[in-house]
């Protein structure tokens, strides 16, 4: 990933006066201990399945993974010129760390691997995925999710 340092002067401003939400709270929750709780995957690759419908821009919506796809099968439509996609070409894992946490599960260190996973298109504006990422909640909920790896790309 590039430093910002090191970007384009126009991209480094945008960035730099991009809005960001406000929270009057910590939105931290309790959560099981590790070797009991169920995770999940987020992620900011713009990841998705072969079939899906590729990212577009700064969208603001995701891609759901399910746990059991052929992690052969994803596609990264991250649209940043600044960003190198050759570590995610040779292991998945660089950008969507599935195969670790299914070792921390066969370990022993977490409960469970959640049944899906999610990817949005990085650098999108805080302000447009807040609304998608409260209906997300939901779903996590439903898949009773304890906790996520988010992993920033």
């Amino acid at each position: 990933m590039v430093k910002l340092s090191e970007l384009p002067a126009v991209y480094r401003e945008g960035y730099l006066a991009m809005e960001v939400p406000a929270f009057d709270e910590t939105p931290w929750a309790p959560c099981p201990p590790l070797f009991e709780s169920r995770i999940a995957i987020i992620s900011t690759a713009g990841l998705h399945r072969r079939d899906d419908h590729p990212f577009d821009g700064y969208a603001a919506d995701y891609r759901v993974i399910p746990g059991d796809a052929d992690m052969n099968d994803l596609v990264m439509s991250h649209l940043s010129t600044n960003f190198d996609r050759t570590g995610f070409y040779q292991d998945v894992n660089v950008a969507f760390p599935i195969d670790r946490l299914r070792e921390l599960r066969d370990d022993g260190f977490i409960g469970a691997v959640a049944d899906h996973h999610f990817s949005f298109m990085g650098a999108t504006p805080p302000t447009a995925m807040e609304p998608v990422v409260a209906q997300l909640v939901g779903i996590l909920r439903a898949d009773k999710v304890d906790a996520v790896l988010l992993v920033p790309v």
